[in-house]
């Protein structure tokens, strides 16, 4: 019975020795995948250097592996502010962004995890640049103008978060909105103008139907005249015909010549025959 005991302690010694061997030799390593980065902190120390994708050594026991995602992340964050015009906007920006592999032990230094990074850097962040953004602008112009508007709040928050070791990718606004009472105005706004091209468009009609009569008047006025001057020419006309066959039956020497109109209907083309042929013809 000792013997039994005596032997199962023996091999008890050596199994405890292979399973701490093996609990310290699979603690000794780390390994990380494409697209993370690791901190290593002794007695909660974080040390220098990045570890990035790959198999590392670390202190078994003493020490610890920080990993963090640097592929890109995206989180949507509200913000609020007032315009150049004094007005409430409010909106909410979907922002992809990605850690700065060289400053992840700065990052973990000052900021430890992710969440953090997100809640005391990220959303007040955003919250400053925007307030930047629509400081420079009234209401109405960043609503017309949301491109620059844009461009202002990435400039801004993009400067801000570089120096924290986080890199923006990308922003898009997922929602601006402004007040009540201003989306009231802009309706009022929308409704006057719409009336004003259309009192425009009336008066623009009038002028052109009066231009129109006016110059059918002018036309007609025109024909009238020349009528009236036609009629003239061929009456004057025939008072000189007459006097001349009044004073050849006066006993004129020489027989009148008299113009007579002859031709189609779109005029008549003037000719001269001698009266006192056309009696010997008789």
């Amino acid at each position: 019975m000792k013997n039994q005991s005596f032997l199962a302690d023996k091999l008890l010694i050596p199994a405890i020795l292979v399973a701490l061997i093996a609990f310290i030799g699979f603690n000794s390593f780390v390994i990380l995948n494409p697209g993370q980065a690791g901190v290593i902190s002794i007695l909660g120390k974080a040390q220098d250097g990045v570890l990035l994708e790959g198999i590392h050594f670390r202190p078994p026991l003493v020490s610890a592996v920080d990993v963090y995602d640097l592929t890109v992340q995206k989180f949507e964050v509200p913000a609020q502010s007032s315009t150049k015009d004094l007005q409430d906007l409010t909106a909410s920006f979907a922002i992809n962004f990605r850690l700065d592999p060289l400053l992840v032990v700065e990052i973990r230094r000052t900021q430890g995890t992710l969440a953090n990074i997100v809640s005391k850097i990220i959303a007040p962040q955003t919250q400053e640049s925007f307030k930047i953004a629509a400081a420079r602008r009234t209401v109405e112009e960043a609503i017309t103008k949301r491109n620059e508007l844009k461009r202002d709040f990435d400039d801004a928050l993009s400067q801000r978060l570089e120096k924290y070791g986080i890199l923006v990718l990308d922003t898009s606004v997922v929602d601006l909105d402004f007040s009540p009472e201003f989306a009231k105005a802009v309706e009022e706004k929308q409704i006057a103008e719409q009336r004003a091209k259309r009192a425009i468009y009336v008066a623009q009609e009038a002028e052109q139907q009066a231009q129109a009569d006016i110059n059918r008047a002018t036309g007609k006025a025109e024909a009238q005249r020349l009528l009236a001057e036609t009629l003239k020419a061929e009456g004057g006309q025939l008072v000189l015909q007459k006097e001349a066959i009044q004073a050849w039956k006066d006993g004129g020497a020489q027989m009148p010549k008299v113009l007579v109109m002859g031709g189609n209907e779109q005029g008549g083309v003037p000719f001269l025959f001698n009266l006192g042929n056309v009696q010997q013809g008789r």
